[in-house]
């Protein structure tokens, strides 16, 4: 696992663990602890969509990558408390064909998984906001011409920008006033036109 960026995001860069995450419970298992901390199978379940059970045999799949662990000062014998292991993933796709599968395969669950945030946000959280929060929310649909350098200098651009936010989720001294706020941001790179056909 590195932490090397500026998140301190886990980074999968193994095709076995891509693959691995690349499953509807174990994106939502994921998702739930790194949003709302440590829970239990059992906590996990009516959240998730799965048994206690079931949900018990993903945390330990995704043990086994190392994008759950154990989780910290939990001491319970009844109940196995779980907590993931970094506030967020990334990953980029592998140069191999299996690990191009794989990449592809996540990014596909995890597209699905977004789809609705926008409308269930509007429906369900965007009404119990005040004014001010209201106004600061958007959406925006941009295309613009880059390089593949200048694109990766981009990207990386915003996350340093963003990065002290980010940090600040678990930082006791928050501002007043400040809540969390969830950026979804698709980088859709499109084919060039194919101008030479007739």
């Amino acid at each position: 696992m590195s932490l090397t960026n500026p998140y301190g995001d886990f980074e999968i860069t193994e095709p076995q663990a891509l693959r691995a995450l690349a499953h509807p419970v174990r994106l939502a298992i994921l998702d739930r602890l790194q949003r709302h901390g440590p829970a239990t199978a059992t906590g996990l379940s009516s959240h998730v969509g799965a048994t206690p059970s079931v949900v018990s045999w993903h945390l330990r799949h995704l043990a086994t990558f190392g994008l759950v662990t154990d989780a910290d000062g939990a001491t319970s014998k009844r109940e196995r408390w779980w907590q993931a292991a970094a506030r967020g993933f990334r990953f980029s796709l592998p140069d191999d064909a299996e690990g191009q599968a794989a990449g592809r395969q996540l990014r596909g669950e995890m597209f699905a998984r977004t789809a609705e945030t926008p409308q269930q946000w509007l429906l369900h959280d965007e009404p119990r906001l005040d004014a001010e929060w209201r106004g600061l929310a958007g959406v925006a649909d941009t295309s613009f011409v880059a390089t593949p350098d200048e694109l990766r200098h981009l990207e990386e651009a915003i996350e340093e920008l963003i990065a002290p936010y980010v940090r600040r989720k678990d930082d006791d001294t928050k501002p007043a006033g400040a809540q969390i706020v969830r950026m979804l941001r698709y980088l859709l790179p499109e084919p060039a036109d194919d101008t030479s056909a007739s």
